[in-house]
């Protein structure tokens, strides 16, 4: 954990990154943001203007600190490779940094789409992800982990070899989804998007089985 000290440290900073921010905006800031949009793409929550800039970010923050604690822990850790590490450390920076901005721009009155913006960052994220399963090895915190995936290496290899090619196709049909949910509606855009997500963890799930069973028999 040693060597990832300063990477732990600077993605905290930019997980607060949105506190600097919403001061130098606040001001400008009305006193209630926006916190929730619904499966149609409309504002249905709000909260106060101090819970958002301050309690939002430190919330963010506090489930960085677990993540990462919970990533070192791992007993298998070194199985990980850097760069998919890089990527389970960076995912809560990445989407505090962006929708909290989302957020500042909406209340600040400029049009932004921000189901389109969540599906688009969730998009690039399956694709990221989707390029590094194959590359993993055994370990109890990132990929897909069975009981059938844990117990045989094999099984592992072959199951995120498929699951690798599944995510990185959802997170292209996703990133297709975001671009023309404008044409489609938001509801239409979730629905597919969650259907795609379905497949992508199911039938990587249920090929692990398969393997294991025709092994047992």
């Amino acid at each position: 954990m040693k060597s990832y000290k300063k990477v732990i440290s600077l993605s905290l900073i930019v997980t607060l990154l949105p506190i600097l921010v919403g001061l130098l905006l606040w001001n400008r800031l009305p006193e209630q943001l926006p916190n929730h949009w619904n499966i149609n793409g409309q504002i249905d929550g709000w909260m106060p203007k101090a819970y958002s800039v301050f309690l939002l970010p430190c919330l963010l923050a506090l489930g960085q600190l677990v993540l990462s604690f919970v990533t070192f822990a791992d007993p298998k850790r070194r199985n990980i490779h850097r760069k998919p590490l890089l990527v389970v450390l960076w995912i809560i920076p990445v989407l505090s940094f962006f929708l909290n901005s989302a957020i500042y721009l909406v209340a600040l009155g400029v049009r932004c789409d921000v189901p389109a913006l969540i599906l688009t960052l969730i998009g690039v994220l399956f694709i990221f992800i989707g390029n590094y399963l194959p590359k993993l090895r055994q370990n109890y915190t990132v990929g897909i982990k069975l009981p059938w995936t844990l117990a045989d290496e094999d099984n592992w290899a072959r199951t995120h070899r498929l699951g690798g090619k599944l995510f990185v196709a959802c997170g292209l049909l996703t990133l297709v989804i975001a671009a023309i949910s404008g044409l489609i509606g938001d509801t239409a855009s979730f629905i597919i998007f969650l259907v795609l997500t379905v497949i992508s963890a199911l039938v990587p799930s249920i090929y692990s089985y398969l393997l294991f069973h025709r092994k047992v028999q």
